[in-house]
C-alpha cells in the first residue's frame, strides 16, 4: 500500500470520526439543558436572593442539574452551593419556564421552586456570587433580575403554577 493510499484512508476515518463528533455534539447542544431555580424562604418569611458575579445583577439561587441528580437533590446542592443554607423541605413547584430566550448562554428548562429553607447566610462560591441578601416579600429588589427569575418570583407571589 502506497503513501497516498495510507493518507485517503486516514482522512477518510478522520472525516467519518469528525462527522460522528458532530453529531454527538447537534444531539447534545441542540437539546435544552434542565435547570432549577429556589426561591428560599427562611423561618421570617424573607427570600433569599443572590448577586451574580457575571452580570451584577440579583438573582435567585440555582443552577443546572447534573448527570444522575434528580431535581431535590440539585436544589439541596446548589442551594447551599450558593448561598450556605441547608435544604429544610420543597413547599410547592412554582412552575417550569421553557423560553429559549430566558437564559443568555444556553436554551435551558428551568424548574422553579419554592423552598424552606434554614441556616446562616455566607457566600460558598465567590467567582459565582457576590452578594447575599434577604428581603421581605414588600421588599424584593425593583431593579431587573437575571434571567427570567422577576416574572419566577412574581408568580411565587401571586401563588400561581406555570408552565411557560
Amino acid at each position: 500500500m502506497n503513501i497516498l493510499a495510507l493518507f485517503t484512508i486516514a482522512l477518510q476515518s478522520t472525516r467519518s470520526l469528525w462527522r460522528f463528533g458532530q453529531t454527538v455534539l447537534g444531539i447534545i447542544f441542540r437539546h435544552p439543558i434542565t435547570g432549577t431555580s429556589i426561591i428560599p424562604v427562611l423561618p421570617d418569611g424573607r427570600i433569599v436572593l443572590i448577586r451574580r458575579s457575571d452580570n451584577g445583577l440579583w438573582a435567585l439561587p440555582g443552577g443546572m442539574v447534573d448527570w444522575g441528580e434528580d431535581i431535590p437533590s440539585t436544589v439541596r446542592r446548589e442551594l447551599l452551593e450558593e448561598t450556605g443554607l441547608e435544604l429544610v423541605k420543597i413547599r410547592r413547584l412554582v412552575g417550569v419556564y421553557s423560553s429559549p430566550s430566558r437564559d443568555p448562554r444556553i436554551h435551558s428548562i428551568c424548574v422553579a421552586v419554592e423552598a424552606e429553607v434554614q441556616g446562616v447566610m455566607a457566600i460558598q462560591d465567590k467567582l459565582e456570587v457576590t452578594e447575599i441578601q434577604a428581603f421581605s416579600p414588600n421588599s424584593l429588589p425593583l431593579e431587573p433580575m437575571s434571567h427570567d427569575h422577576s416574572q419566577q418570583l412574581q408568580d411565587y407571589l401571586n401563588g400561581l403554577t406555570i408552565v411557560a
